[in-house]
């Protein structure tokens, strides 16, 4: 059964850091692309990173450009996304997502 569990959400202050981790069963993350996208209250869902399979290729939306890091942990089957200088309005729920089949999200709050 192919399962995407996401994990390391919680409550930040603006500027901190958070590291993302979204565990793969079912199947061996290294053969696919996957991404990390997002959906706060009352906005549409935002793709956030992905990751390309076999090179690893990362691209990022402009508004965590710099910020955020997508990568692959092998050994572990999980795709992380390491999320620094966080800001208010990166507040929502994150959920990786391969085709079809999404997580259930972990939730990211930035709030002094």
């Amino acid at each position: 059964q192919v399962q995407l569990v996401e994990s390391g959400g919680g409550l930040v202050q603006p500027g901190g850091s958070l590291r993302l981790s979204c565990a793969a069963s079912g199947f061996t993350l290294e053969d696919y692309a996957i991404g990390w996208f997002r959906q706060a209250p009352g906005k549409e869902r935002e793709g956030v990173a992905c990751i390309s399979s076999p090179y690893a290729s990362a691209l990022y939306a402009d508004s965590v450009k710099g910020r955020f890091t997508i990568s692959k942990v092998h050994a572990k089957n999980t795709v992380s996304l390491q999320m620094n200088s966080l800001k208010p309005e990166d507040t929502a729920v994150y959920y990786c997502a391969l085709g079809a089949t999404r997580g259930r999200g972990t939730q990211v709050t930035v709030s002094s």
